[in-house]
């Protein structure tokens, strides 16, 4: 029994070797980005550690586990991920946690959190037009909805997202007491509570100076508590969105034949299988003389 046991393990073991071979030879641009970046990532942790610097080694950590989640859906949940696709969410997830919370590149670059929201609305319109597509093709599901119908899907799934991050962001400031929503320096305010008169017309007041508890802040202004900051953060996940929902409109209305989007849209294992053997038997039907 135990000679059975240990046979059948060596052979799993020598299948996985195998099939991890052939994976990276297929996928070698894919192997070579994520073994660099997780091997940055890995040495930050390890630096990290020295330094005693234990949330930023719990960063790290979450960092290692999120590069995980595109393999996981390829195996668990049966969802091909397009090479492309993968690449450009590892190196998201790069950009933001290592380069944006280690490397400081949110307060180092302006416009580094801008461009990553923005990132962010396109892969999630991607994500979410993957999702209704995969069930319009699926023969399990009903209903088949049109191109229009899945662009807005594509378009609220991606604006939920960008939400549900915000509402994060903030519940992240208000208990735990960080800066995820950045503070942004403004110059006047205008609010009707500031009218003399007492009527519902707003006033702006330009800030001169700024006094805290007796003391004198000079920053040129007055510190927003995140509200810009959020605002711009879902007005750039909008246009991201929004690009993708139009691009994915005229995918989903060509029946998927543009090639350069199909390196970015998730597809069902099942489906391609499924869709393979549609093939197989449609091709069992043609006379033997007329298949070549």
């Amino acid at each position: 029994m135990k000679a059975s046991r240990e046979s059948r393990k060596k052979g799993r073991l020598k299948l996985y070797i195998e099939r991890s071979k052939k994976n990276i030879k297929e996928r070698k641009i894919l192997f070579a980005v994520y073994l660099v970046i997780r091997l940055i990532v890995v040495a930050a942790m390890i630096m990290e550690l020295i330094n005693r610097e234990y949330y930023n080694v719990f960063c790290c950590i979450l960092t290692l586990i999120l590069f995980m989640i595109p393999s996981f859906v390829e195996n668990r949940i049966k969802i091909d991920v397009p090479d492309v696709l993968e690449i450009i969410i590892l190196l998201f997830i790069f950009a933001g946690q290592t380069l944006g919370e280690l490397k400081e590149y949110y307060i180092t670059f302006p416009h580094w959190d801008t461009m990553l929201h923005t990132v962010n609305g396109f892969l999630c319109a991607a994500i979410g037009l993957a999702l209704i597509d995969i069930l319009n093709k699926s023969p399990k599901f009903a209903i088949r909805l049109s191109p229009f119908y899945v662009a807005l899907f594509t378009f609220t799934f991606s604006m939920t997202v960008g939400v549900i991050w915000e509402f994060y962001e903030f519940a992240m400031d208000m208990l735990f007491k960080t800066d995820m929503q950045k503070d942004t320096i403004i110059k006047s305010i205008s609010s009707v509570m500031l009218n003399p008169e007492g009527r519902n017309r707003a006033v702006t007041v330009a800030i001169e100076s700024v006094v805290i508890n007796g003391e004198t802040w000079d920053f040129g202004g007055y510190l927003d508590i995140g509200l810009i900051d959020t605002m711009k953060d879902l007005l750039v996940n909008f246009v991201g969105a929004l690009v993708f929902s139009v691009i994915g409109y005229f995918y989903v209305k060509n029946k998927g034949s543009n090639r350069l989007l199909k390196h970015l849209i998730l597809t069902s294992k099942k489906y391609h299988s499924t869709e393979a053997e549609n093939q197989t038997d449609d091709k069992s039907l043609v006379p033997t003389g007329d298949r070549e």
